[in-house]
Parts: structure tokens; sequence; C-alpha cells
């Protein structure tokens, strides 16, 4: 008789870190150490795969697949001034104003998040390789009832020239997950070569 197990829906997303990548090459990658973007409303991870038929005896034989582009956008409480400096490659002035320059260019960086689910459990999420854009800016004026004005940013992802990974994601709720893995997910970019504590 199968095992009764709890049906594990998301319903929540929380916890949105990055870290700036600061290798990628044949021999390894390396990443700084994760900080918080801001309070998450959503992330949404749209990636493109490129789809080719071969056909022949008058019929297709064969199908392959390629991963391109990855499309990232999240909407956030807020993107605070010193997080727009290091994702979008910003300077500050001695007078603490945040220059925006048409040579900044943006460093690639890792994104990691968490969506909680109906069985109060978590999938972790890190996706390696991205560059975010400048967001759009929208304002309006207070009425009698307050609009939050929150802000979505853009980016777009690739996989890592390293092994090719793209994306690293774990279900605290699976009988395999790593109890050590789940509670380091966001001290650093995860690592699989790196010997569990």
């Amino acid at each position: 008789m199968p095992e009764n197990k709890k049906i594990a829906v998301p319903v929540g997303l929380k916890d949105l870190y990055y870290a700036v990548l600061t290798k990628d090459d044949e021999t390894g990658v390396t990443y700084g150490t994760p900080k918080k973007i801001a309070p998450a409303i959503t992330a949404n991870v749209t990636p493109t795969v490129n789809t080719a038929t071969l056909y022949a005896d008058n019929g297709p034989i064969v199908t392959a697949n390629a991963l391109g582009e990855i499309a990232v956008e999240l909407n956030v409480a807020d993107i605070p001034f010193d997080v727009q400096v290091e994702l979008l490659g910003l300077s500050v002035n001695a007078d603490g104003v945040v220059i925006d320059n048409a040579e900044d260019q943006a460093p690639e960086v890792a994104i990691g998040f968490r969506r909680t689910t109906s069985a109060n459990t978590s999938r972790l999420t890190w996706l390696l390789k991205g560059k975010f854009s400048l967001p759009a800016e929208e304002g309006a004026t207070q009425g009698d009832t307050p609009e939050f004005q929150t802000p979505t940013i853009t980016a777009t992802f690739l996989k890592r020239i390293y092994d090719g990974n793209w994306r690293y994601r774990l279900d605290t709720g699976s009988a395999t997950a790593s109890e050590e893995v789940a509670a380091a997910w966001f001290s650093a970019v995860y690592d699989p070569t790196i010997p569990k504590p």
C-alpha cells in the first residue's frame, strides 16, 4: 500500500539574497558573501529552451534541446540605494550621492530565495550567474488611500562557464534533503564540492 505523504504546495516567498560572482572560468567559481536584497513580493524565473527537430525518411527522427537565457523578474518592497549600487555597478560620491553613469556595468551575481509551502517546508533556490538591468521608476502622488509603490527589477541569467550549471534547488521536505545544507543555504552560495559540516 502506498505511503501517505502530505502534499506541499508553495504558498509564500521570502529570504531574497544576492552574492557577487567574482570568478567563473574553467578552473572554478568564486562568490562573495550573500547579502539580503529586500523583502520579496514576487520572483518569476523563465528559462528559454530552444528546440530543433531533425526530419528524415519523411518524418521527425530526433529532437534536441538547448538552454538559452533565463529571464528573472523580482518585485520587492524596496531596493535600498546601497543594494542598487552593488547590483547595478553604480558609484557613490563623498556626499553620499548615488551616480548613474552611461558607462556603468552591472556585475555578475547569484540570486537565492526561499519558497515556503503549505506543509511547513521550504523550496530553496540559487540562480548562479546573471546581470541585473536598471529598474524603471514610477511615482504617484498619495491620495486618500495609500498605494504602495514597489519596484520591479529584471535580470538575465546564463549557465556558468565552469560547469554549465545555472541553478541549484533543495526541497527541505524531501527525505534526501540535507539539514546541514538547508541551514547554511543563505550563508554562502551552495557548492557541491565543499564537504558538508
